[in-house]
């Protein structure tokens, strides 16, 4: 009958320390793809940004050239 405690201890302990590792490798799995995708991210919204500023510049001497061009001359 205490071999049968035993046997049972010793399985609840191996299915827990099983849960466990299970628990924590997916955790570091969930980590490791969230970091992987920020670092993806980080580049892609920088040049998203240059873009934008880019554009911005471009369409404000666009219109200042029109303006320019419009204005009348002294």
């Amino acid at each position: 009958m205490a071999n049968e405690t035993n046997d049972l201890a010793a399985s609840l302990t191996n299915l827990l320390n099983t849960g466990g590792t299970l628990l924590q490798q997916s955790i570091e799995l969930m980590t490791s793809g969230l970091k992987s995708t920020s670092q993806a991210i980080e580049p892609l919204g920088k040049s998203v940004i240059e873009l934008a500023g880019s554009a911005t510049n471009v369409l404000n001497q666009t219109l200042q050239s029109v303006s320019a061009a419009i204005a009348p001359k002294k």
